[in-house]
This record gives structure tokens, C-alpha cells and sequence, in this order.
């Protein structure tokens, strides 16, 4: 039997529910007063309008559940509900016409043709029939908005999947981009100090590879790597910058979006001139509110240097992507400053972004 075929739980429940007073009901109309003291209507005629009913019942769920199956959607309603108006009405009064001409023809427990009789339970029909077909409507409605919001918020979930891997996959290539540029020019400087830059960039960017996986990691390994990284900027460039980190230890376990701190100093690198007489220094710091702040003094290089934008309008779409309020990015003419929201961990909880993320 196919799926469509088969009553709904509600479908069922009406049927059990009111087909004993229906059947009362019934009988009063075709009997009237007899109902109530002729035991053989009880015996005989209850149980042949149940067996009427339900047949009729039957193909209706039948019939219904066709249209529903063939006009699902939520812009097909007035399809639905006209088709019903069309078929189901018409199956009601010839069923109940049917159950009628059946008493009348072979005098069921001696009753007689009465037209009148005819009418009241074709209108009983129709009013119960408009109940429950409403109720039914009403129910597969809902059923399909529920389904339909749900598919729009997988959708979303799948959009936002897709947009947060393609923020992610941004910043590989950008960093690998800068450490060749680094090395080739340490090869024609310096072959020793450029083995060993590679030596390290190799350490690093496994490790860059394996946090970028994820979504989310910890400000403990954001800083470890972060210190890792600034091995490699010494090796370029010496004394001319430097880093200094001050990290409360109640916000290590917190969370923040993979990579960020790499994306920012490599930033800060990226557009201020490095010198030992006037080394760049960067500061990263944790603040109240459950926030972690890097800043740098403002050494703007005199020929602006060609930006894709992608660093600060990465680690900005990340957060909006997360629902995170407090991302800012504040300059004064002296320092530039970048307020990074923490995340709460709560037991390595899982967020909106991937519903499998892995905190490394």
C-alpha cells in the first residue's frame, strides 16, 4: 500500500472518536423515537451505518490524501481545497445517498421511503464532512509550513557551511602567498637565515593547516601559534618588531575564530614600516567583558601597499557568520586597534556554524 493511501494518525482518531455518534445521530433521523425502544437497530442497523461509514470514510481519506499528495505545496492550497469541494463532496452524498436507497429499497427493519430523511443526512454529511476536512486541511498545513521553515533553516545552515569554508579556505593561500615572498627575498639575502625560515614555516604551517580545519579554536592554541608565527617574522626581520602578549588564564579556554591572530599581525606587518631605530610593536591582551584586544603603534608605510581586504574583512565576516557582536577596529592616528569578541566554551560546545565542529 503506498503512503498516501494510509489514514493519518488525526484521520483515524476522528473516525473512532465521532463515528459512534454519528452513527446515533443517523439512526434517529431514519428511525426517530424507535431508536430508543427497539432493540434490533442497536443490533442490526448500528453496526450496517458503521460499516457504511467507514467505507465511505475510507475513500475520502483515499481521495484526500491523493490530492494532498499531488498538490503538497503551501502555494497549492486553493488547489487542494477546490479539488476537495470537487470530489470529496460529490463521494460524501452518493455514499450517504447509497447507505439511504439501501434502507428505503429493501425496508431495513421496516422502514419507509421518506425524502426528508434523504436531505437531514445529506446536510448532517456535509457539515460534518466540512469539519473535518477543514481539520485536516488545517493539520497538513502546518505540517508542510513546519517542513518548509525547517528546509529554509537547513538551507541557511548549508549557506552559512559553505560561506564560512570559503572565509576559511581565504587564508591558506594569502599566508603562503606572504611566506614565499619572505623567502625569496631571504635567498638572495641570507641562504642560511633562509633555511632556517623554512625550516620553521614548515612547522608552522602544518600546524596553521591542522587549526584551520576547524571553526573555532581556543585563545590557549591562538596564542601558541601566534608566538610560533612570530618566530617567523624574526627571522625577517629582526628587532624591527616585536610582540608582547598578555593573556589572562581564565580566558584560554575560550573560543575564537581559527586563525585570527595570525590574520592580524600578519596585517599589522603588512602595512606599517618596520625599522630597529623604530621597531613595530604589537600588544595582545585580554580586557573585561570577555575580550581580547590587539593593538600596535601606527607606522603607516608612505606608498600604500595593494590590499585585497582580505584579513580584517575575514575575521569581521566570521563573527557576523558566528552571531558574535563586539568585533571593532578602532584608529586614533597613533595605534590601530582590533577588539576581538571571546566566545564562551561551554565543555567544548558546539555552535550554529557546524553542528560537528571539533575544538582544537
Amino acid at each position: 500500500m503506498k503512503t498516501w493511501m494510509k489514514p493519518t494518525k488525526l484521520q483515524r482518531f476522528t473516525f473512532i472518536t465521532s463515528m459512534p455518534f454519528i452513527d446515533v445521530l443517523a439512526n434517529y433521523i431514519l428511525f426517530d423515537e424507535r431508536l430508543f425502544k427497539d432493540i434490533n437497530i442497536w443490533l442490526i442497523s448500528f453496526p450496517l451505518i458503521i460499516v457504511g461509514g467507514f467505507c465511505i470514510w475510507r475513500v475520502q481519506v483515499i481521495l484526500g490524501n491523493y490530492i494532498k499528495y499531488h498538490y503538497p505545496e503551501l502555494r497549492q492550497t486553493t488547489k487542494r481545497v477546490l479539488f476537495n469541494i470537487l470530489f470529496i463532496v460529490p463521494c460524501m452524498g452518493l455514499g450517504v445517498a447509497s447507505i439511504y436507497y439501501v434502507y428505503a429499497g429493501f425496508g431495513i427493519l421496516g422502514y419507509q421511503d421518506n425524502p426528508e430523511d434523504l436531505k437531514l443526512c445529506l446536510l448532517m454529511g456535509f457539515c460534518i464532512n466540512l469539519v473535518f476536512e477543514t481539520l485536516y486541511e488545517s493539520d497538513f498545513y502546518l505540517g508542510r509550513y513546519k517542513e518548509t521553515v525547517q528546509e529554509k533553516e537547513q538551507l541557511h545552515q548549508l549557506s552559512i557551511h559553505h560561506e564560512f569554508d570559503n572565509l576559511k579556505n581565504q587564508v591558506n593561500p594569502h599566508f603562503l602567498f606572504n611566506c614565499f615572498n619572505t623567502l625569496s627575498s631571504l635567498i638572495t639575502e641570507d641562504k642560511k637565515k633562509a633555511e632556517k625560515f623554512l625550516d620553521e614555516l614548515s612547522k608552522v604551517y602544518r600546524y596553521l593547516l591542522r587549526n584551520n580545519e576547524s571553526g573555532l579554536s581556543t585563545v590557549e592554541n591562538e596564542i601558541k601559534f601566534i608566538q610560533s608565527y612570530y618566530q617567523l617574522l624574526q627571522t625577517r626581520h629582526g628587532e624591527a618588531v616585536k610582540l608582547s602578549i598578555d593573556i589572562d588564564k581564565r580566558y584560554e579556554p575560550y573560543l575564537m575564530p581559527s586563525l585570527t591572530l595570525q590574520l592580524l599581525v600578519e596585517n599589522v606587518v603588512k602595512h606599517n614600516v618596520l625599522s630597529k631605530n623604530k621597531p613595530l610593536i604589537i600588544d595582545i591582551f585580554t580586557a573585561a567583558g570577555n575580550k581580547l584586544v590587539v593593538n600596535n603603534n601606527l607606522q603607516r608605510r608612505s606608498m600604500k601597499v595593494p590590499s585585497g581586504k582580505v584579513g580584517l574583512e575575514n575575521i569581521k565576516s566570521k563573527y557576523k557568520l558566528l552571531q558574535q557582536n563586539g568585533f571593532q577596529v578602532i584608529e586614533d592616528g597613533k595605534n590601530f586597534t582590533v577588539v576581538l569578541p571571546l566566545i564562551w566554551n561551554n565543555s567544548m560546545q558546539q555552535t550554529k556554524i557546524d553542528g560537528k565542529l571539533q575544538i582544537v
